[in-house]
């Protein structure tokens, strides 16, 4: 990955205005956060080739091996309220979709509330955290991990990840890829810090939602059941019709989403 390749290709005014990009990192998160902790300003991004410690939601572990794929997280000064951090995740799935996004390939899909899945399979995951100070929010940090040039995977994961590369038949540039995203949600970002409500983009997501329409299972602490997903709210809850009748919010705080049958 080469910073400065990047940089020539940014049109931002201020996401990616510093980039760092390391050979190795437990985690671009960890490494963001801690960036944080010391003052950076807004805007600051950190990748890296190979993560040994890289996490998505949840607690669960991401596969990051190097050299193939983007893992990247951005740090953000929020001065909105705590509880408008967590619609973040939905403008980075977007951004991440406008940027993965080829003319003539397929369009990815977004799996509530942030992954982006081609033909039932991951290729990208997201991943928010907020640090605190008082009652207000200090940061935010926005961890992406995008499956570019990746053909093999552990067994584990076999069924339900793949790759831009894998997808599309050849090839991707990441530096590309990451410099579209920068543009891509900077723009997304600085009309919610206006807005501070996803109702601009909600056609947008629920056009390529992939659980629209379709029954999903909700799993809650100590019990789970089905309906049918019918978009989202502007605040990013995932609206369910359950069989009753009943229509939900559903937070992603609270819960996971799956298909019926499957991953999607």
């Amino acid at each position: 990955m080469r910073g400065q390749e990047i940089i020539s290709r940014l049109r931002t005014g201020w996401m990616g205005r510093e980039i760092r990009v390391l050979d190795e990192a437990d985690s671009t998160n960890l490494r963001v956060k801690a960036a944080a902790g010391e003052g950076a300003s807004a805007g600051l991004v950190i990748l890296a080739e190979q993560q040994t410690d890289g996490r998505g939601r949840r607690g669960r572990a991401w596969q990051s091996p190097g050299g193939e794929n983007i893992y990247m997280t951005v740090l953000l000064r929020p001065d909105f309220e705590p509880e408008k951090a967590p619609m973040l995740t939905l403008l980075a799935a977007c951004a991440a979709a406008r940027a993965v996004y080829q003319p003539g390939e397929k369009r990815p899909q977004i799996k509530w509330p942030n992954d982006l899945v081609m033909d039932g399979k991951k290729i990208c995951g997201i991943l928010t955290e907020m640090g605190m100070k008082g009652v207000s929010t200090e940061y935010v940090i926005v961890g992406i991990g995008i499956n570019c040039n990746q053909t093999e995977f552990p067994e584990e994961i076999r069924q339900k990840a793949t790759s831009l590369k894998c997808e599309y038949g050849h090839e991707v540039c990441r530096e590309e890829i990451v410099a579209r995203f920068l543009q891509e949600f900077e723009s997304l970002y600085e009309e919610f810090a206006r807005r501070k409500s996803l109702e601009f983009i909600q056609d947008e997501y629920e056009t390529l939602l992939v659980n629209e329409g379709k029954r999903v299972c909700v799993l809650e602490p100590g019990k789970e059941w089905t309906g049918v997903a019918a978009g989202i709210t502007e605040t990013g809850e995932l609206i369910v019709k359950k069989d009753s009748g009943e229509i939900c919010e559903i937070s992603s705080g609270e819960v996971s989403v799956r298909g019926v049958y499957g991953y999607v």
